[in-house]
């Protein structure tokens, strides 16, 4: 696909003609430990990614896997205990894929509400590995060094599912894990949100902005939830010097995303695949800034490893229309397929996109992806699984 001709409105915002993204190079090593990207494709590409097989009885026949990815070996002393909450999730199993490979000892826990067990089957029975069934809404008691703590709906289908859920996930999920860190000893990486900014009035969005939010609106529940989450995690940092680091996590898309969840990238693919229309809303001139899922990883753990505890910015600044994202799926994907305009959804945010001059002078962290390569990643993923869908 030829890259269109790149051009902006008056107020700054790429127009659906935009081609900033596509010049940059291909992508071969991640960031963390230069690890090769074809090591993680295999996990959700390649020989290692979950299968199956229907028949045409209506049964199907699952494969089992009778060797493990390869892993670097650690020492005791340099090999870490890491917790994951929601490691069983689309973020947070590339977390654990990482960790992993890394050599550290990783615990998941989730609760599978948005998260699956296929997204971490690959590591089942390694003896690094250990799967626990767990809501963090209630107390979790084990021994770690490390705690990445992700556990939370993400979409809004799935947040504004339970709202009341949602805040009790974000609030007492938040406290609970902050009182294991306390325990233990850990340092703790609390996801944050860019949600956290609501509809922001600051452009681009700064760590040091406050927020635009509606704490009775729809998306309240997420929004304010993520909220009193940080405020929580800065309570326990000033008052019993428990080591946090809190990443504020933008628009992120990437294989593994749930087909269900409602969010554009998987959206608009799935639309594509199947022959549907491309929805988009209110015009689809709201703008979003997309990372792929590989660089947000690299972030997080960078930032875990840094000595800087202030929130941090993790996010692609490269800004997209909606309706300029639909038309690059539509072309990759299914050039027929049209796109059609729906009312715009209560308390959407207009604009959004990071500022990441914090993530560059203090963790050394900034996206390496193309939107472009992690879309045909991306493409690549769905339609291996579009027959289940």
């Amino acid at each position: 696909m030829a890259p269109p001709k790149k051009t902006k409105t008056d107020t700054g915002a790429p127009t659906a003609g935009s081609n900033h993204g596509y010049s940059k190079p291909v992508v071969t090593h991640v960031a963390t430990e230069n690890i090769p990207l074809a090591s993680l494709r295999e996990l959700y590409l390649g020989k290692y990614a979950f299968s199956s097989t229907p028949s045409k009885d209506g049964s199907v026949a699952y494969a089992l896997k009778t060797t493990y990815p390869s892993v670097k070996k650690l020492s005791p002393q340099e090999q870490k205990r890491v917790l994951v909450t929601g490691g069983a999730g689309f973020v947070g199993s590339h977390l654990v894929d990482r960790l992993m490979i890394m050599g550290h000892s990783v615990i998941v826990a989730d609760n599978f509400f948005t998260g699956f067990k296929r997204n971490v089957q690959h590591w089942i029975g390694h003896p690094n590995f250990e799967l626990i069934r767990h809501d963090v809404v209630d107390p979790l008691l084990v021994e770690v060094d490390q705690i990445y703590h992700l556990a939370c709906p993400a979409s809004p289908p799935h947040y504004q599912h339970n709202p009341v859920k949602t805040i009790k996930t974000s609030m007492m999920g938040t406290i609970n894990m902050l009182g294991l860190a306390k325990r233990t000893k850990a340092r703790i990486l609390i996801a944050s949100t860019s949600e956290i900014y609501g509809d922001p009035e600051e452009h681009p969005q700064k760590e040091t902005y406050w927020g635009h939010v509606n704490p009775i609106g729809i998306r309240a529940c997420y929004d304010e939830g993520k909220r009193i989450a940080e405020t929580l995690t800065y309570g326990y940092a000033n008052q019993d010097n428990v080591q946090v680091r809190v990443c504020r996590i933008f628009n992120t898309f990437g294989p593994r995303m749930n087909p269900e969840d409602g969010r554009v990238v998987s959206n608009f693919i799935v639309q594509a695949l199947k022959g549907e229309q491309l929805t988009v809303y209110g015009g689809g001139k709201q703008t979003r800034s997309f990372q792929y899922v590989h660089d947000l990883v690299d972030g997080m753990i960078a930032l875990m490893n840094s000595d800087y505890s202030q929130p941090v910015n993790l996010g692609n600044p490269e800004e997209y229309t909606i309706a300029q994202f639909a038309e690059t799926i539509r072309d990759l994907v299914n050039p027929s397929a049209t796109i059609s305009d729906l009312p715009m959804p209560k308390d959407d945010p207009q604009r959004r996109k990071p500022d990441i001059t914090r993530a560059k002078t203090e963790i050394g962290w900034e996206p390496r992806f193309s939107v472009v390569q992690g879309v045909e990643e991306t493409v690549e993923y769905f339609r291996s699984i579009v027959d289940d869908l």
